[in-house]
């Protein structure tokens, strides 16, 4: 599957998600680190790859045709946790359920909703 993952995903877990076979798009060390967020989602879209971030504002492209939006929102985050509760969205979903697919993953629950077309 084709990630972009936000600057604020561990590298861990970008390393894991290589390991799974993904390719996987990290701005972290590039030209594009500190992109605003309207120019990391038109990214994501140009490049129709999921976006993995912890940034809660991304929920708003809900409603939008994309590859997959994945938000950890952790009370008290660190590349620990963040790591595991992107590595469990993972692996509960298939590649071909995340296009349209949005997932919050917070420390207790998960919520889900999927874009109507």
């Amino acid at each position: 599957m084709d990630i972009l993952v936000d600057e604020n995903i561990p590298l861990m877990t970008v390393a894991s998600l290589r390991e799974l076979g993904h390719d996987v798009t990290d701005i972290r060390g590039t030209a594009r680190q500190g992109l605003p967020d309207a120019e990391l989602w038109t990214l994501a879209l140009a490049e129709q790859r999921m976006l993995i971030t912890t940034d809660k504002g991304f929920t708003e492209h809900r409603s939008a045709m994309h590859a997959g939006i994945l938000v950890v929102r952790l009370r008290q985050p660190n590349r620990h946790k963040i790591h595991i509760a992107v590595m469990l969205a993972m692996v509960r979903f298939a590649k071909g359920q995340w296009p349209g697919l949005l997932v919050v993953m917070r420390d207790q629950t998960m919520s889900v909703s999927r874009q109507r077309r």
